[in-house]
């Protein structure tokens, strides 16, 4: 009865006691307002031992590409990459921003390097999927790993092929953004939903006294900006961020059978319908008894198997739940008749099939 007490717990005071308000920033995204993905290639120096090997060609060619353009001249047999290791360079370019601001970076190694540990990332440009250079990436890295070992034993923690540049790239190209001088304004929900959408979409007309938002459909909202805010989008755009809306969303339960995990939506209900759950136990043990012949008896030992059988089953605890009762109660009925977490799933599913679940369960 006890067994799902804590967990039930957990879930009871995770849900909210009554509808709760949501600032219109935190439901959308403004349409062209985003970040853009950058990515390099480049070569990271100063690794002691655990860079490349010599297998990996593609390092060995940037390396000697890498010094022609510093002016040097070397032979391609006499290079040694042990301490050098090709990588990828990732970043992010976010929105508005402007020439000789800095980024993270993340740098992966994609040769055959052991331990990025200690390596500097040469000057990397980083272009955009247009194929233009946006920024430039240098620095020391942070792998925030460790990797030691020999040949019969290694010990490792995280991943030491992999590490960070923090503010590692200067963004030498801007992104041309005509904010001020948007026409409108096109709202995206993270999550679609129309109840939602009519909610911002009032929530905004009642805020400005006027129609200057519109709904398209449960996804965009278009505002086009009052006279007053003629020239002053960003403020107009901090203002409907900050305004409250109250989200709403479809029932659902969202179960994972490997890890037992079950989610349950506010509004999930369920028809009237009797839910029984027992378990049936059998414990099968195996044991040799051995026979022996008396005392200068002609007969063999013997080593016979014996087998024993114990069957219990636990009482079927038979429940019923009214129709349209609420999370919570459907939580204290099923921890009633002491189900797992496993054997909520199986209830959820035979509740659904039954066609007295009304919403919608979601299996990972």
């Amino acid at each position: 009865m006890r067994k799902l007490s804590t967990l039930l717990f957990v879930t009871l005071m995770l849900l909210p006691l009554g509808a709760e308000a949501v600032r219109i920033k935190d439901l959308t995204a403004i349409e062209g307002v985003r970040a853009n993905q950058l990515v390099g290639y480049g070569l990271v120096v100063g690794l002691n031992g655990t860079g490349d090997s010599k297998s990996t060609r593609f390092t060995i060619q940037s390396l000697l590409n890498m010094m022609e353009r510093l002016g040097l001249t070397v032979e391609s047999d006499k290079v040694q990459v042990d301490n050098v290791a090709a990588v990828l360079v990732t970043a992010e370019l976010p929105a508005f921003a402007r020439a000789g601001s800095r980024i993270d970076v993340a740098v992966a190694s994609v040769g055959d390097a052991g331990n990025l540990a200690g390596g500097t990332l040469m000057m990397t440009p980083l272009k955009g999927a247009d194929g233009q250079y946006y920024a430039v990436a240098q620095g020391p890295l942070v792998v925030g790993s460790l990797a030691f070992g020999g040949e019969a034993a290694k010990v490792q923690k995280n991943h030491p092929t992999s590490g960070r540049v923090a503010d590692g790239a200067i963004i030498e190209r801007e992104i041309f953004n005509d904010f001020e001088n948007l026409g409108q304004l096109n709202y995206r929900l993270k999550h679609a939903d129309f109840t939602t959408m009519t909610r911002m979409t009032q929530a905004v007309n009642d805020y400005f006294g006027e129609p200057v938002a519109r709904s398209l459909d449960a996804v965009a909202m278009q505002v086009t900006p009052p006279a007053a805010y003629q020239g002053r989008i960003a403020e107009l755009v901090a203002e409907i961020e900050a305004l409250d809306v109250i989200p709403d969303s479809a029932a659902r339960i969202v179960v994972n059978e490997k890890t037992g995990t079950i989610v349950m939506g506010n509004d999930v209900r369920i028809s009237t319908v009797a839910v029984s759950h027992g378990n049936l136990s059998l414990v099968i043990g195996e044991s040799a008894g051995v026979y022996q012949p008396n005392a200068f008896g002609k007969g063999e030992t013997l080593v016979v198997p014996e087998t024993s059988i114990a069957v219990s089953e636990d009482m079927g605890n038979l429940i019923v739940m009214s129709m349209g009762v609420s999370i919570g109660q459907v939580a204290s009925a099923l921890n009633a008749i002491g189900a797992s977490p496993r054997d909520l799933i199986a209830i959820f599913q035979a509740i659904k099939a039954s066609g007295a679940l009304h919403a919608e369960l979601v299996v990972l």
